[in-house]
């Protein structure tokens, strides 16, 4: 619950897939070159010594696997180009007309044109690290909480989606803290993002995303126009934009999540107060002991990483104690990592 990876269980979103001029992205041919590989190394660990190829034999096989998951790919690139455009602008146009040399990004070029007027305008990373640090200086509460497909798919429990539906889109739940069905936790849901100062919702138009985030506010009858939305990667975002060490340069600073202690490290190395780091955290059953231990530390500002429960937690920080509340994602694991130093 997409930079990521994040994650989409929880907001872990994964890779981020872009198409371009019909061409795949080059993330997108290093994600299957590196897919392909791995299989192949699983499929060599599986042999017994005695029956292990040559190596001429595993060379030819490598290339005829490549080729043929190469092909099986293009094919289903192009197909699946084609049903989700140029076969939907066919069966638009009246018989006997057509729109020749009109490419289908032209076409939807100027649809979004004409749609210019029903664009909705997210919250900018600036914006909001601006808002952040005008929180801080006020002391004043603030939340961001940031919903992805693990959220989501939480959210759209016997009112869009069926249980057994969500347990097979959602494999990674349980890792992200949920088991479903958890009708409980659904409802803190809906409270946390009615609460929240800033809700990031994913911008990829992709199943169990954006179009699955505005499906759970039509069934939960949360007025989105009454939110300030965000992008659910604006983690990364601010992070980008500088902003990690204006928000916690001189403030006292509360880590929660399972990495807190290697991200105190981190953080302590570049000078940042930790006043405490609340580890581990147990899936949304472990809540209400979380937040009695957050309710012993005085601070500042609250950096959360603990998949979908981080959304309920950060919004409690700030609506209950008068916090800032960062639901922080899986930037944690990209600042321990050295993927993101600390700037």
């Amino acid at each position: 619950m997409l930079p990521i990876k994040k994650k989409q269980g929880g907001k872990k979103l994964g890779k981020v897939i872009s198409f371009r001029r019909g061409k795949l992205s080059r993330k997108r041919k290093g994600l299957f070159s590196s897919l392909r590989k791995k299989k192949k190394r699983r499929r060599l660990a599986a042999l017994p010594l005695t029956r292990l190829m040559p190596i001429e034999t595993v060379t030819v096989y490598d290339q005829g696997y490549n080729a043929g998951y190469d092909k099986g790919f293009d094919k289903g690139y192009r197909d699946g180009k084609h049903d989700g455009g140029d076969a939907i602008v066919d069966r638009l146009l009246p018989d006997y007309q057509i729109l020749p040399e009109i490419t289908i990004e032209q076409i939807v070029a100027a649809g979004v044109e004409h749609l210019r007027p029903h664009i909705y305008h997210l919250l900018t990373a600036r914006d909001l690290g601006d808002q952040i640090i005008a929180a801080l200086d006020a002391r004043v509460p603030f939340s961001l909480v940031r919903l992805g497909d693990g959220e989501l798919l939480t959210l759209a429990q016997e009112t869009i989606l069926p249980i057994e539906q969500i347990k097979q889109d959602g494999p990674f739940l349980p890792y992200a803290g949920v088991e479903v069905p958890d009708l409980e936790i659904k409802a803190e849901l809906v409270q946390a993002i009615r609460g929240a100062s800033v809700v990031g919702i994913p911008k990829l138009r992709v199943r169990n995303f954006q179009p699955l985030a505005f499906a759970v506010f039509k069934a939960e009858h949360i007025n989105y126009h009454e939110l300030t939305l965000t992008d659910s990667l604006v983690n990364y975002y601010i992070y980008h934009e500088g902003y990690l060490s204006r928000i916690t340069q001189g403030r006292r600073v509360l880590l929660v999540g399972n990495l807190a202690p290697h991200l105190a490290e981190v953080l302590r190395a570049n000078g940042v107060n930790i006043v405490g780091e609340i580890t581990p955290v147990h899936g949304v059953k472990d809540i209400p002991h979380i937040k009695e231990n957050i309710a012993g530390y005085d601070f500042d500002i609250a950096l959360v990483s603990a998949g979908i429960s981080a959304v309920i937690i950060s919004e409690w920080i700030a609506s209950s104690m008068g916090k800032v509340a960062i639901d922080f994602g899986h930037l944690a694991d990209s600042i321990v990592k050295g993927e993101a130093p600390y700037r």
